[in-house]
């Protein structure tokens, strides 16, 4: 599969409905198909920073957007959500995500477990209502992930929690510039 064979089939995925679970699932079968394909990302969206991690703009279209996202080696993210649906698929190197309870009110976030993704493997990050997570590069070399949004995740606000407390802070993380 090509890249643009797997933005068409994306495109109509969006297109046929409203459901964010049906999307996501589908979505991750044809972000599985791209990965399983031997599909290359340009080496410029590859590239780490070496303070914290990138997210490169791949396709950004109506209501939907494809990201590479690149960490160095330990970084992670702060306790984040999305605001939106997304799926991943780990291209090279390998993530641990630690997930949270949805918060429902003040008070410390409840952990609800960790998984390790490697290269290859897609995963639903996000609904509206399972949207609560860290990510930590776990592997020697740079881990590079292709992303998934229903919206344009480089300008939506979105919720940094603290984890300790619960408390909000609202950001948009912001596209870079390979």
């Amino acid at each position: 599969m090509n890249l643009q064979t797997f933005l068409d089939d994306v495109a109509s995925i969006v297109a046929a409905s409203d459901d964010q679970h049906e999307i996501t699932k589908r979505v991750a079968d044809r972000l599985s198909a791209l990965l399983d394909s031997g599909y290359r990302l340009p080496p410029e969206l590859t590239r780490p920073s070496p303070d914290h991690h990138v997210n490169y703009p791949l396709h950004l279209a109506s209501g939907w957007c494809v990201a590479v996202v690149v960490w160095a080696p330990g970084q992670r993210t702060p306790v984040h959500g999305h605001e939106t649906w997304g799926v991943v698929g780990i291209y090279s190197g390998a993530e641990r995500e630690i997930r949270y309870a949805k918060p429902t009110g003040p008070g410390p976030l409840v952990e609800l477990g960790e998984q390790v993704f490697r290269r290859g493997e897609v995963t639903v990050c996000c609904t509206t209502d399972d949207d609560v997570h860290s990510v930590v590069a776990e592997s020697d070399e740079p881990t590079i992930g292709i992303h998934v949004y229903g919206a344009d995740i480089g300008t939506i606000e979105r919720r940094r929690y603290d984890p300790a407390t619960g408390e909000v802070q609202w950001f948009a993380g912001g596209w870079h510039t390979p």
